[in-house]
């Protein structure tokens, strides 16, 4: 009876714990946490978002007022704008290389930079160095790098073959850029699979050996799915970093010649000499929707693993 009623008691201390009320200061003190947040989030996301889309029915230019007119920028984006799909092939073309080359290669690295490697402080600390760099710096590097009159590649390759010009030339420059953008993306990718593989159960592996697995079937069949999670985010960090590309080359031509992206056409138009905002605008809705979708796949993922 004692143990009884000392539950009892016990029940009821946790039963006024719970429900205790909130005091005018936590009042405070929430409502200003959950505030500032919404507010910067509304007006710093979702008001130009909002913005953008209503413009992008409109004839804005910025001097006059806008007037609607409608799908009208939207059919004129497809059918009358000779960038719009060479820039959505190019961005099609650096998800493919960074989903297919530069996220396998922060994958190997990872493998490799998990087990005991002498050195392998320094070669972390230096593929990850890409990435505290700004998108801008990595363009200005790759001036550096594949200059024509002063750049390291074609002082590697000698007088004899005569300058390539991997900046100028229509054919090539996006190849350049897109090598520069992996040197970055790999790094990234790399931290993200080196976290998940510290967090893999070393008995699994280990199980896996005792079963007579060889290290590629081992990596293949046990640790690379527990690792779904990381795979997921990676997969929607490449998406949007191939559709937000703008820096790399904007700081290298301003887009043009061969360069051009759906966020540089949005710039070009919005920002620049053409000031069609509204315009603009539509494009920026095209590369928001494109974006949008990923996330919200992203989302959903992320949801269901906290229900279950």
């Amino acid at each position: 009876m004692v143990r009884k009623s000392s539950h009892r008691a016990a029940h009821r201390v946790v039963r006024r714990r719970r429900v205790r009320r909130l005091t005018g200061r936590d009042r405070l003190v929430l409502g200003v946490g959950l505030a500032v947040p919404t507010l910067l989030a509304v007006a710093l996301i979702w008001a130009p978002t909002l913005a953008s889309v209503t413009l992008s029915f409109t004839d804005f230019n910025g001097v006059t007022d806008p007037h609607l007119v409608g799908l009208r920028n939207y059919h004129d984006l497809v059918s009358a704008y000779p960038p719009f799909w060479p820039a959505v092939r190019h961005n099609l073309l650096w998800l493919a290389f960074l989903g297919l080359v530069a996220t396998p290669l922060g994958l190997l690295f990872a493998v490799l930079l998990d087990r005991e490697l002498r050195g392998k402080r320094f070669y972390q600390s230096a593929i990850y160095l890409p990435v505290v760099l700004s998108l801008a710096v990595v363009g200005f590097i790759a001036q550096l790098v594949f200059s024509r009159d002063y750049g390291a590649v074609n002082a590697l390759l000698g007088p004899g073959r005569g300058p390539v010009d991997f900046l100028g030339d229509p054919s090539i420059n996006i190849w350049a850029m897109l090598a520069a953008a992996a040197w970055r993306h790999a790094g990234y990718v790399m931290i993200l699979y080196l976290a998940g593989l510290k967090a893999v159960d070393p008995g699994l592996k280990e199980a896996a050996q005792l079963d007579g697995a060889g290290p590629v079937q081992t990596f293949t069949r046990v640790v690379f799915p527990v690792l779904r999670p990381v795979n997921v985010v990676v997969a929607v960090i490449t998406v949007i970093e191939a559709l937000r590309a703008f820096d790399i080359v904007y700081a290298v031509n301003q887009g043009r010649n061969g360069l051009e992206l759906l966020s540089v056409l949005v710039t070009q138009n919005i920002v620049g000499e053409a000031s069609r905002i509204g315009f603009g605008s539509a494009i920026a809705v095209v590369l928001l929707l494109g974006s949008l979708g990923f996330v919200v796949v992203y989302t959903t993922y992320v949801l269901r693993e906290d229900r279950a």
